[in-house]
Formats: C-alpha cells, sequence, structure tokens
C-alpha cells in the first residue's frame, strides 16, 4: 500500500522518528508530540491534509496569537517551535535549528565582522543552502555576544573560552554538537584565508555523550536483504528500489533523493554529477549499472506520466506525479528494513542516513581510506567522516595504506 507521501500524519511520524534520533528527552518528546496531534486535529477539522508554510501560520495565529516569538505564554513557546519543526523539517529534511524571534540579531564588535565575513563566504564562494546559513548565523551570534561581553579578541580563544560559554549558556548536548562543528570551521575559515596566523580549529574538542555509541549500522547482508525485499514487479516497489539504491550504494541524503533528476545524469559519460542540497558541495559518482538499469526500468513501466524533472515520484491519488518530500524518503526505508526482518531494527536508526553511515563502516572495513570514504559521502573535510565510523587502532592501521584510485568498484564494495 502506497504511503499518503505528503500527508501530515507521514510527516509527523517521521519527524517523531526525528525527535528519537536526535535524543530528546522522553517528557520534552511527549510535549511536542501531544502540540502536533492538536494540530493534526486542527488542520482535520479544517479539511486540510497536507502542510504548508501558510497553514502553520494560520494555526500559530489562531490558537497562539504569532507565528514568531516571544509569545505571551511560555507553554506557548514549545507549541509554536513544535509547529515550525514540521514546517522547516517538510522544507529541508530536519529541524531548524531554533524558532526566529522578533529581535534582530546583529553582530557587534570585530569577531562580528570576521563573523559575517564567514558568512559571506561560504554564501557566496562555497555556495551553501541559505537555510543552512540562517542556521550558522544563529549558532555564531551568540558566541560573537559572548565574545564581546568577554573583550576577548578572535585570537584569543582558547578551549576554556568554549567551556565557559557552554557553561555560560547552558546548552544542551545536541546544540553543543551542533555548535561546536560550526565554531571548528569558523576558527579555520580564518586561518586558511590569512586572517590569524594559527588554526585554531583544533581548540574545538569533539563534544560526545558520556558513554556513546556510534549509531548501529547495517550489515552488507542486512543490506541485501532490504534490497531483496521490494515487490519489484510493482510500479511503487521500481521506484522504492532506486531510494534504498541511491541510499545503499552512494549515501545520498533524503534531500538528494528527492531532488535527483533528469539533468544529472551523462549517460555517454556513464557519471552523476550535481551539487549537495545540504552543502552545496559538488560531487559525482559513476553511474552504476544496477542503478541505470533500475532508472531505466522504473521510467519505461512505473513513473507516472508527468513533466517532473525528478526522476523519483509520488504514486497516490492527490500527489501523483509530483516530487516526493524528504520525511517520505525516511518512511521508504523504514518500512523495508521493517518488512526484511532485520533483527532489534526498531532500536536502531532507521532512516536514510542508517544506510549513509552504513556505507561509510562498510567501506572501511574493505580498507578503502577515510579520504575516499570522505570524496564518495561528499564530505568537505575528513574529520566529517570520522565521526561516522568507529575507528579502532587496527582499522586506523588499514586506513594508512595507499589510496586506491577513485572507481567503479569502491562504491560497490559495500553492498
Amino acid at each position: 500500500m502506497d504511503t499518503h507521501t505528503n500527508s501530515i500524519k507521514a510527516l509527523v511520524e517521521a519527524c517523531g522518528h526525528e525527535l528519537e534520533e536526535m535524543e530528546y528527552g522522553i517528557c520534552r518528546r511527549r510535549r511536542i508530540e501531544q502540540y502536533w496531534a492538536e494540530f493534526v486535529q486542527w488542520m482535520e477539522r479544517k479539511g486540510y491534509e497536507e502542510l504548508t508554510p501558510e497553514i502553520g501560520s494560520q494555526y500559530c495565529f489562531e490558537v497562539i496569537g504569532s507565528d514568531i516569538l516571544p509569545v505571551a505564554d511560555k507553554r506557548d513557546q514549545l507549541r509554536l517551535r513544535s509547529i515550525r519543526m514540521l514546517v522547516s523539517y517538510q522544507r529541508d529534511g530536519y529541524f531548524e535549528f531554533r524558532t526566529p524571534s522578533v529581535a534582530q540579531r546583529v553582530f557587534r564588535g570585530e569577531s562580528g565582522k570576521l563573523m559575517e565575513s564567514y558568512l559571506d563566504n561560504i554564501r557566496n564562494v562555497q555556495q551553501f543552502a541559505e537555510y543552512t546559513i540562517a542556521e550558522k548565523r544563529l549558532r555564531l551570534y551568540e558566541f560573537n555576544v559572548y565574545l564581546e561581553e568577554l573583550g576577548m579578541p578572535v585570537e584569543g580563544i582558547t578551549t576554556q573560552t568554549v567551556l565557559g560559554f557552554w557553561a555560560k549558556e547552558g546548552y544542551s548536548l545536541s546544540k553543543k554538537r551542533y555548535l561546536s562543528t560550526t565554531l571548528k570551521q569558523f576558527l579555520r575559515y580564518l586561518h586558511d584565508n590569512g586572517i590569524t596566523a594559527k588554526d585554531m580549529s583544533s581548540i574545538i574538542e569533539p563534544v560526545n555523550r558520556e558513554g556513546q555509541k556510534v549509531p548501529a549500522t547495517y550489515t552488507e547482508d542486512e543490506i541485501r536483504r532490504m534490497l531483496l525485499a521490494v515487490e519489484r514487479g510493482s510500479a511503487i516497489g521500481k521506484r522504492d528500489y532506486i531510494v534504498l539504491l541511491l541510499a545503499a550504494e552512494y549515501g545520498w541524503r533524503a534531500s538528494d533523493i528527492v531532488n535527483f533528476r533528469f539533468n544529472w545524469i551523462d549517460w555517454d559519460r556513464s557519471m552523476i554529477a550535481f551539487d549537495q542540497h545540504k552543502t552545496g558541495t559538488a560531487v559525482q559518482y559513476p553511474l552504476l549499472s544496477s542503478i541505470g538499469n533500475a532508472i531505466v526500468e522504473y521510467v519505461k513501466n512505473g513513473r507516472p506520466d508527468t513533466g517532473a524533472q525528478e526522476i523519483i515520484v509520488a504514486h497516490d491519488t492527490v500527489n501523483r506525479g509530483k516530487k516526493l518530500s524528504t520525511p517520505t524518503i525516511h518512511s521508504i526505508v523504514t518500512r523495508y528494513i521493517k518488512t526484511a526482518n532485520i533483527e532489534d531494527w526498531q532500536h536502531r536508526k532507521h532512516g536514510p542516513h542508517s544506510l549513509r553511515f552504513s556505507l561509510a563502516t562498510n567501506l572501511l572495513k574493505k580498507n578503502v581510506s577515510i579520504p575516499i570514504i570522505s570524496t564518495i559521502l561528499g564530505h568537505q573535510t575528513t574529520e566529517s567522516t570520522k565521526r561516522y565510523i568507529s575507528l579502532d587502532i587496527d582499522q586506523l592501521k588499514k586506513c594508512a595504506l595507499p589510496i586506491p584510485p577513485l572507481g567503479t568498484d569502491i562504491f560497490e564494495v559495500a553492498i
């Protein structure tokens, strides 16, 4: 049975998984889910089936009196946040960093000028998506305020400065991880552009959970079972098979899967090339025969008649032929993990990102070096890749082997 791809209930389900994966506390998660349930009931009374930003704002004005902070009742702040979570997840594939407020965030002092310069760089040179830039601006602003209160220039930042910042703000562990990544990238930018003589990005120590475990991955055999669980005789099965292949063999994020277009493929050169949706990084992949054949089969014998440029589209009556939403990709992958009867799947990550983690880990087991894995995943630095992989001493020794040439075999070893 096909999922109603853009329905509010499917979106809420996917966002519920996201809350779990981000390790929200059980009480806070229940409160957010309660607000979502109330919102779903409101949409049903209004006759709305699909969420739009306008519908989200309408609800906030009717129930709360505002769609931006501050709001009169503190309890309504979380209610507002919960609605913005749904809107941002539907739009971007993840929750916005925080709910915007009325107060304008203006960077101050010399550190503020440098942060503005960094944001201009990732916009104009690295061509990051605007919503990613907006998130980084929010993260850097609070650190800018902290530095200005201390009267500290960026050259004076130490590990203790950052630890003091964490303590003052009382950040949760998840927010510390988000912020530490942005601060590290900012400090590396300063050095790379000759603004600071020393690369201070190393002072940002990794923020790990106590007793943190690497997110559970899936073995090669388990991934094969997921692929075999697809009923490829049906039109929907042909589509879903492509979704699983893109997530498992290339490690694509959901945002890139839903945006996968015909003009990304160079059939003559057997290559796929595009700019990643999340980072704007240009990536290139060999067109594997398994994926090429699956696309041809779907287009000829399964894909609805539509003018959409995206290859993978909806099949339900209401949205037939339209681009899928990113929560739908999460639901598709989860469906086949469940159908394949993977042991203990409920207690592991089970969206497309879990297959991305698995690809990195399985490649490492095949002695593929970290720089090559970074290239495949489209990471800008190997530091991002290392967070995907559980590394022990023996594996690090293996990764010291000469880097093999980039080729089709590298992508196929994990499947």
